[in-house]
């Protein structure tokens, strides 16, 4: 008897969340994640794992 009252509120709750597009400044997430803008992208594995290839062929 309760299902379709449940299933109402769901379908509500449902259409809300598909609808919310919250704002986002990317600006600030970029700063606070401390992601370099400037910078080239430096692997800082690539070294070490050129290094066991090599250690590997050897």
């Amino acid at each position: 008897m309760g299902r379709g009252r449940q299933k109402a509120k769901n379908t509500k709750i449902a259409r809300e969340l598909k609808s919310y597009s919250p704002s986002v400044n990317y600006h600030a997430l970029e700063r606070e994640l401390g992601h370099p803008t400037d910078d080239e992208y430096v692997d800082k594995w690539a070294d070490q794992y050129a290094d066991e290839l090599e250690d590997e062929k050897a």
